[in-house]
């Protein structure tokens, strides 16, 4: 098990794969027997994906997930689909029975629909209490889709089954981890391990670090400079996946923005209705739109850009890192970004990482 501490409450999303002839449920099974009176409940997962029908560039879903819950209820993770991974995929092969997901084009109704319907019911009656509450009916269509629209027949949400062993992806998402990360990653990874989960091709580690420390405009102004002058080769450092989807830089206006001369002199509500005039989105190699949205369920600054592992040594290397990189922007005053060196072994000799960790990285860095 790895020696290595991280002090930041975080949580890890990491992508893997089940070997063909299994599933995301599988793993959260085995997950639960290491915990006396765990248990395993069917949950939805929203995600949104790009598609090619005119009018909808973009189509949400709730897909099916799993909780692992401990016997007091709290959750131990939760092991859900990622639609971005694809590769490996037999698009062929039948849908499993069970298995489906809804899907519309309004983020709202899903949210909604989410708060009156069961991931545990079968899709033939998933959407009967959302018919509910439109004051409608059904309509069951021919491939077993079950449409839901309107008294005008305006479409709402349809539930369809997932062909293409959709099943198979699986996204391990913990809760925020406060202490003993290093266990609590041991504890997921071990038993994916054992049922022989792979790494998708394209898959991303995610690692959300909590925003409450990072939310004035000093802070803010210095995690834009210091990740947009090493971005790149902190990409290069780490690794990468060059596979992996949704990444890019943040828009030039973010970086205008904060290198105004009275940014620091804003409030932090100032600072968040300045940002939600850019529309920043979470595709991107570091995301900040859950800080600008304050979502009180996601409050953190996610780096997106690691390569997945299912060792622990090296996720917990990856999230040393990058506690180092926004505690060294917590401390610091403005950093102006012309003073800044461009030489990552410079900067990583300045962080806040202890001797193991700071010599780990100056090596790769220097190679």
């Amino acid at each position: 098990m790895s020696p290595i501490q991280i002090r930041w409450k975080v949580g890890f999303e990491i992508e893997l794969l089940a070997p063909a002839g299994m599933n995301r449920r599988d793993l959260a099974n085995e997950v639960v027997r290491a915990h006396p009176g765990a248990r395993v409940v069917s949950a939805f997962l929203p995600q949104a994906e790009f598609s090619f029908v005119e009018d909808a560039p973009i189509f949400e879903n709730l897909t099916l997930a799993f909780d692992a819950l401990n016997a007091d209820g709290s959750l131990i993770a939760r092991f859900g689909d990622d639609l971005t991974l694809i590769d490996g995929l037999d698009r062929n092969a039948p849908p499993k029975p069970g298995w489906y997901r809804i899907i519309g084009d309004d983020a709202r109704f899903l949210r909604l629909i989410k708060r009156h319907v069961n991931p545990a019911e079968t899709l033939d009656k998933v959407l009967e209490p959302a018919a509910k509450l439109f004051g409608v009916e059904l309509q069951h269509l021919e491939n077993d889709v079950v449409r839901l629209a309107d008294r005008y027949d305006a479409p709402i949400v349809m539930a369809a089954t997932l062909p293409g062993e959709r099943e198979r992806p699986c996204e391990i998402i913990t809760p925020p981890i406060s202490e003993d990360h290093a266990a609590r990653l041991s504890a997921l990874l071990g038993p994916a391990k054992k049922l022989e989960f792979t790494i998708p091709s394209e898959a991303a580690l995610h690692i959300h670090f909590d925003a409450i420390k990072l939310c004035n405009a000093k802070t803010f102004a210095n995690i834009v400079h210091l990740f947009g002058t090493y971005g790149e080769a902190l990409k290069q450092l780490v690794g990468t996946n060059p596979n992996c989807r949704r990444l890019g830089g943040w828009p030039e206006i973010l970086h205008q923005l904060v290198s105004h001369p009275e940014f620091i002199e804003l409030t932090w509500e100032e600072v968040r209705e300045e940002l939600e005039k850019i529309k920043l989105t979470k595709f991107v190699d570091f995301n900040l739109a859950n800080m600008v949205h304050a979502r009180s369920d996601k409050h953190t600054f996610e780096v997106r850009i690691l390569p997945v592992s299912l060792e622990v040594a090296p996720i917990m290397q990856a999230a040393s890192l990058f506690e180092g990189l926004l505690q060294y922007a917590v401390d610091q005053p403005l950093i102006k970004p012309d003073e800044l060196s461009h030489s990552l072994p410079e900067l990583i000799e300045k962080l806040p990482l202890n001797d193991a960790v700071k010599k780990h990285w100056q090596t790769n860095a220097s190679a």
